[in-house]
């Protein structure tokens, strides 16, 4: 992967933050025992300046963990605590975004959430690289998509395509 024109492939994970990617992963991605607003500052722990200034941006783009900013996070629901796990990847301003599988374990309203989430961060700039079980959603905020059967790559190209795609339509949307 190359972020910048640089070829990151296989920094360890400190230089790959240093470098403009974050990553929010399935499960535990946030830290219960530390307040909303602590989870953000240790998102932002490679941040010279301006984590308050980027406080205010990132609660303003989730105004549901806004109003529990001083509340532990372990006292979240699911949905609200992956939004501060989107949350504090985005307070370093990162360049590209690893989610993996975001709105699994969460309501159908909440999933709608997320995924608009997405797409807000997505049109401000940021890369997304989404890996999701659930095609219809993903396919439907992505410009291109691969499909995956059985660890191998069975389908790939943009993500119209595929969404109208008869293969995909019946092996992974119900079509």
């Amino acid at each position: 992967m190359t972020v910048k024109q640089e070829d990151v492939t296989g920094l360890p994970p400190d230089q790959m933050v240093r470098r403009g990617v974050s990553y929010v992963p399935q499960v535990d991605n946030v830290f219960p025992s530390l307040t909303v607003t602590e989870n953000l500052q240790m998102g932002g722990f490679v941040r010279a300046n301006g984590v308050k200034g980027r406080l205010d941006e990132v609660f303003s783009l989730f105004p549901d963990i806004a109003v529990r900013r001083r509340e532990v996070a372990g006292r979240l629901s699911g949905g609200q605590r992956q939004m501060l796990a989107l949350a504090r990847a985005l307070m370093l301003d990162p360049q590209v975004l690893l989610l993996d599988e975001p709105s699994a374990s969460l309501s159908p309203k909440m999933v709608e959430v997320i995924f608009d989430r997405i797409r807000v961060i997505n049109q401000a700039g940021t890369a997304i690289l989404l890996v999701e079980q659930n095609a219809r959603e993903a396919l439907a905020v992505c410009s291109r998509g691969y499909v995956l059967a059985m660890g191998a790559n069975r389908l790939e190209g943009e993500a119209g395509s595929l969404l109208a795609n008869e293969e995909v339509g019946r092996l992974y949307l119900g079509a």
